[in-house]
């Protein structure tokens, strides 16, 4: 750890201080004043990497900057961060154009994101680099989850409004499940995603769009299994993660076939609901949604399933399947606006949260992903959790003794033991 945080530290500043490099500030501020007709305007910050500052310029995937205009209007300038692990510039483009789509979508169906003025989706342009021109919503972000500081009342007051916009999107389905990609047309196309696209040299497919949220699942499961095999994700436990996730194959069936609320629909999703991209002003209203990067469209037990951000996070982790306070309280007020249906989604939701975040988890954190895991799978099996005894339900070896006779014959799982010399 020692010597990974300094060369982490240096390969960031190398990444930014090359971007930045390539940003025509003159070319950028040029195109920002004829959109508004004249109006001068500045960056008010420099364009050198700053590490005192990074935190609020910058997020895992994107580098923001500010542009102030002469009247004190100021827009966001999102542009897209690259580096060693930025998929190709052609689904990077895909991905920007997706999330141009999405926020035009809002904007038209009155949920409160940013309008965007202008973008461009590769770097062949005069400013040098893809980016989105945008609104700088006001208020700010609640971060990872609701604040405990705040009085029961204010947390209510948000969470009403949070109830309010799930079911005003609900009122704008579609009919397959991907992301929107053809910006000012409501067209639904395959998931701007990278952990669903495929790449094998110059050739890139992408995931979907899906009909249904069962040909998702395997689409996605089975991408992973393959990359496993071919030693491109989870080196360090390959075996176990592939066990893992060909456990998940086989569930997909189960943990999707009892659910009665969905209409056959489908419904557009926040792909990041942690909490930071909700902003709220000093009043407790809730100014604006934002970062809608990868964001895509579901069944409704997914997509009006409660935020990230209310969930009990420690118990959540620890495997423990109960609702958090926040939950309950959310599905209490999707009940008191005429929409039970939500409110049931909300109550029931808990295994389709452990069912997604187990595909695809970083197991790196393994102390944090068995909770997880065992969350789901005592969740789904009685017997199991009988077989084991109360003191046994997280016991790892055991799983994956079991796991190991059951897929012994699958034959990804014998090349993969081939080539990583498992035993």
């Amino acid at each position: 750890m020692d010597q990974y945080l300094p060369a982490a530290g240096k390969a960031e500043r190398d990444e930014m201080n090359k971007l930045l490099l390539k940003i025509n500030a003159p070319a950028l501020l040029s195109q920002a004043s004829q959109l508004r007709g004249g109006v001068t305007c500045s960056i008010p910050r420099s364009l050198k990497y700053d590490p005192e500052t990074r935190d609020k310029v910058m997020g895992g995937m994107n580098y923001h900057l500010e542009i102030q205009f002469g009247d004190g209007v100021i827009w966001i300038v999102r542009i897209r961060r690259s580096n060693a692990a930025s998929p190709p510039s052609e689904l990077q483009s895909y991905i920007l154009q997706s999330e141009v789509a999405t926020l035009k979508f809002l904007s038209n169906i009155n949920i409160p994101t940013p309008q965007v003025y202008h973008y461009e989706t590769d770097e062949n342009n005069p400013v040098g680099v893809p980016y989105i021109l945008m609104e700088k919503m006001p208020g700010t972000n609640i971060g990872s989850s609701l604040s405990m500081t705040w009085s029961p009342e204010n947390r209510r007051k948000v969470l009403s409004q949070l109830a309010d916009i799930y079911i005003q999107l609900l009122k704008h389905p579609v009919d397959k499940m991907g992301s929107f990609d053809h910006p000012g047309i409501q067209h639904v196309g395959p998931f701007a995603v990278e952990s669903l696209t495929d790449r094998r040299g110059k050739e890139m497919r992408k995931t979907g769009p899906c009909s249904s949220i069962q040909e998702y699942y395997k689409s996605g499961i089975n991408l992973t299994l393959d990359l496993i095999l071919r030693q491109e994700i989870y080196t360090s436990r390959p075996v176990d993660a592939y066990l893992v996730h060909r456990y998940l194959l086989d569930m997909v069936a189960r943990v999707f076939s009892f659910n009665d609320l969905d209409d056959g629909n489908f419904y557009l999703r926040h792909a990041d609901d942690k909490g930071d991209h909700i902003l709220v002003d000093e009043d407790f209203n809730i100014t604006g949604i934002i970062d809608w990067e990868w964001a895509y469209t579901a069944p409704k037990s997914i997509a009006f399933n409660s935020p990230i951000a209310l969930l009990p996070v420690r118990e959540f982790y620890d495997g423990i399947n109960r609702l958090g306070d926040d939950e309950l309280i959310f599905a209490q007020l999707m009940e008191e606006k005429g929409h039970p249906d939500l409110g049931e989604i909300t109550r029931t939701g808990r295994l389709l949260h452990r069912f997604d975040f187990c595909c695809g988890y970083d197991i790196s954190d393994w102390d944090g992903f068995l909770g997880l895991f065992f969350g789901l799978v005592n969740g789904l099996s009685e017997d199991l959790t009988r077989k084991f005894g109360d003191d046994q339900h997280h016991n790892w070896e055991i799983w994956k003794t079991e796991a190991m006779e059951k897929y012994w014959r699958d034959e990804r799982l014998q090349k993969l033991i081939q080539a990583t010399n498992f035993f």
